[in-house]
């Protein structure tokens, strides 16, 4: 997904800005994430003689790895009950604190940022990477304050549990359902579920270093920012990191927002689909990679579409706009919940 998700980035700013983009290797340029790959393993390996070699060596590793095992826990599919008995969970590790997870093992990738740009010894990298940090800093608090409300509408870190209730529910942007129409609650709780989601995505962007928050490697200003000084598979590594990471941040928004796997309007509740057999769970792994792919494309868009911010907007909307109204958020959120549970 990381590889063509490259080519679809490739392409879709070709059309954006009328012109045709990579179709020459495979149909359509369908091979080109292959010879791109095998480009970055061909290339010849250069460490700087100035730099300090095994934080040089660590920091793109930090990067990757954390955006590939944050993956483990979202759920990409139900549950499907085999010939045997048995039942296939159709994710990889099932944890009770799902997104507390995910925020404690993304947030380990400024470090690999951070040592990148002090390891480099070069003024563009470290300027690159303090920025990084700052920026990460920033909106991880947001980030955090946005999705206090899911819990408390949910009641739960249990991802499975919250696709679960979506499935029969709606979506928490689509809070209707055929079995129970629009509820009370679901009406009264939509207006903060979508306040929550506007900051928990555009939060997302700036946790990725994507435009229009990708100052930390801002080329027209810091060369290439916290990878100046790397090449090769190391830089490949960075690249790839940063795709990850936006593979990532859109799975958790389809899981938590957009009902993960379920069907809109409570389909996945109904007989066939909730049976547990293998024709339903490919049925929810297409709807779940359909909306994984339509929030990418997304992704994609609004990096061709707007213009990067200036530094100080960046730190300003983190902190007087969205901290401020991730509280107002909890607060009517509470509110809320209170009246309806009275």
């Amino acid at each position: 997904m990381i590889a063509y998700s490259v080519y679809a980035e490739r392409r879709v700013s070709a059309i954006i800005q009328d012109r045709v983009g990579p179709n020459r290797v495979g149909f359509q340029g369908l091979l080109q994430p292959i010879a791109d790959g095998i480009k970055f393993l061909l290339k010849e390996e250069f460490t700087p003689g100035h730099v300090r070699k095994g934080f040089f060596i660590l920091a793109p590793i930090l990067t990757m790895a954390p955006a590939l095992i944050t993956v483990a826990v979202i759920p990409f599919g139900s549950d499907i009950i085999l010939d045997t008995g048995r039942t296939l969970a159709l994710s990889i590790a099932q944890v009770e604190i799902g997104p507390l997870f995910i925020f404690a093992i993304a947030s380990i990738s400024v470090y690999g940022i951070a040592i990148a740009g002090w390891a480099s010894n070069s003024k563009y990298a470290y300027f690159g990477s303090v920025r990084s940090a700052a920026q990460m800093i920033s909106y991880e608090i947001a980030l955090g304050l946005s999705i206090i409300p899911v819990l408390m509408l949910f009641s739960s870190f249990n991802l499975n549990d919250m696709i679960a209730y979506q499935a029969e529910h709606g979506w928490l942007l689509l809070p209707i359902s055929i079995e129970h129409g629009l509820t009370k609650e679901g009406l009264l709780t939509w207006f903060p579920m979508l306040i929550a989601f506007i900051i928990f995505t555009v939060s997302i962007f700036a946790e990725t270093n994507r435009m229009p928050f990708d100052l930390p490697e801002c080329e027209t200003e810091l060369v290439g920012g916290y990878h100046t000084e790397y090449s090769s598979m190391k830089f490949a590594l960075f690249f790839l990191g940063e795709y990850a990471a936006m593979i990532v941040g859109s799975a958790v928004v389809v899981t938590i927002f957009l009902g993960g796997w379920s069907l809109p309007f409570g389909l996945s509740h109904t007989e066939f689909l909730s049976s547990g057999s293998i024709w339903a769970g490919l049925i929810h792994i297409g709807c779940f990679l359909a909306k994984l792919i339509g929030f990418i494309i997304f992704f994609i868009w609004v990096r061709w579409s707007i213009p990067r911010f200036r530094y100080d907007q960046l730190m300003k909307l983190g902190w007087v706009v969205f901290f401020e109204l991730a509280l107002v958020n909890v607060v009517i959120t509470a509110v809320i919940l209170y009246f309806l549970t009275r």
